[in-house]
């Protein structure tokens, strides 16, 4: 069965930065698309960035500039979070497509403290 699996949430101050990784049970490159979503209490889950297998890089408007993507050469990908804000407060999600199956991580938690 295939596992995804986020690590890297905490607590922070706001201005201050945190890494999320997402490690997947087979290579990263399984997936057409690998994405990472937020859900802040009481709000719809959101897509934050995601990562074709080309490479290919999409932010939401609301962490452009601040958000950065990657992965590397096996089987995780990345979130870089700079300049965090209160608003950026919210379980962290990976989430990708293996054929027609989505799969989901159990998310991390990232709290950002005014």
């Amino acid at each position: 069965q295939v596992r995804l699996v986020e690590s890297g949430g905490g607590l922070v101050q706001s201005g201050e930065s945190l890494r999320l990784s997402c490690t997947a049970s087979t290579s990263i490159f399984s997936f057409k698309k690998v994405g990472w979503y937020r859900q802040a209490p009481g709000k719809e889950r959101e897509l934050v960035a995601s990562m074709t297998a080309g490479g290919s890089l999409d932010y939401a408007n609301s962490v452009k500039d601040r958000f950065i993507m990657s992965r590397d050469t096996k089987n995780t990908v990345y979130l870089q979070m700079n300049s965090l804000k209160p608003a950026d407060t919210a379980v962290y999600y990976c989430g990708a497509a293996l054929g027609s199956i989505a799969l989901w991580g159990q998310g991390t938690q990232v709290t950002v403290d005014s």
